[in-house]
């Protein structure tokens, strides 16, 4: 798939430096060019709240950063490179990939051959930053999976609680207009308050959130308008060597302390959820396999509820 998608786009191509192995500097935010400078490769930055200002690099809470990173030429070029492939694909017959198991609409970048820009985009500028603020599991970034996700009426208007298959998760707005279509955090998967909503997000064009991949998380519903974001899963092989990071429903669980947060229910993963919420139309149609609590870790008052 990725490459007979990528053969068959290249004469198609509208941007040709998003397809080289090298990220220009000048595409970043000025903002981010600071903070790049701050967390370069060669230095060792002991304390960075005392190197970069909050304004800069935003802790929306524990585990959770925001910073703006592409300016407008970026953000205008891959904007119109992704909305070209769209149009090409239809034309010319090019298969597209949903990016994901939960996502129905997007792109994988990866498979059209902007995987060396993004490889480029990592090492130089994304790991310096990313292993200061989460030391092991960025220790070393070795791949990456980079997709568009897009959310708008008749199609994907949000995306059920979930972890994503990351170590650090990056994760860009690229436009356009819109209302609604927040962010909401949950616990740490397997924590005592893995189902208990801690922090929604808004996201905001050019600006990027930083965190990591067993953080439970779901974008909220969007209200009108579209939303286009490219994330990038990254992927450090010697720490997933470790298990450290499984997402083993046994070795890596502990019993829930309360009852949910509503906003933090998932479809898609959890036994109760009926117990408060109706199931969507779209999940009324497939086979459900919940698991969440697994047997053994439920909150105490579990079995006195509707499950």
């Amino acid at each position: 798939m990725t490459a007979v998608a990528e053969l068959k786009y290249k004469p198609f191509r509208r941007y040709p430096a998003l397809f080289t192995a090298n990220f220009e500097e000048s595409w970043l935010h000025k903002d981010f060019m600071i903070i790049s400078q701050v967390f370069a490769k060669e230095s060792s930055v002991k304390n960075f709240r005392d190197a970069v200002p909050d304004d800069l690099l935003h802790k929306e809470m524990d585990g959770v950063y925001s910073f703006n990173v592409f300016n407008d030429t970026f953000l205008r070029m891959l904007n119109e490179e992704i909305n070209h492939f769209y149009e090409v694909s239809e034309v010319e017959g090019i298969p597209v990939r949903r990016p994901n198991s939960m996502n129905n609409y997007g792109l994988i970048l990866n498979e059209i051959g902007m995987k060396p820009m993004i490889t480029a985009f990592q090492q130089t500028y994304l790991w310096p930053l990313s292993r200061h603020l989460f030391p092991a599991q960025a220790s070393q970034f070795d791949d990456h999976h980079s997709f568009i996700v897009r959310y708008r009426a008749g199609e994907d208007l949000g995306l059920d609680m979930h972890t994503d298959d990351s170590d650090v998760t990056f994760n860009v707005c690229l436009g356009e207009q819109f209302t609604g279509a927040t962010l909401s955090f949950c616990g740490m998967f397997g924590a005592p308050n893995h189902r208990k909503h801690t922090h929604t997000y808004h996201h905001k064009v050019g600006r990027a959130i930083l965190h990591l991949g067993n953080r439970r998380h779901g974008a909220d519903d969007i209200e009108s308008g579209r939303r286009c974001n490219l994330i990038i899963w990254n992927h450090n092989y010697e720490y997933r060597a470790r298990g450290v990071n499984s997402w083993d429903r046994d070795s890596h669980y502990e019993r829930e302390d309360g009852s949910p947060t509503l906003v933090c229910l998932s479809y898609t993963h959890d036994r109760d959820y009926e117990a408060y919420k109706e199931l969507p139309e779209a999940a009324k149609r497939h086979v459900r396999k919940p698991w969440c609590p697994p047997p053994g870790y439920e909150y105490e008052g579990y079995f006195d509820e509707k499950h």
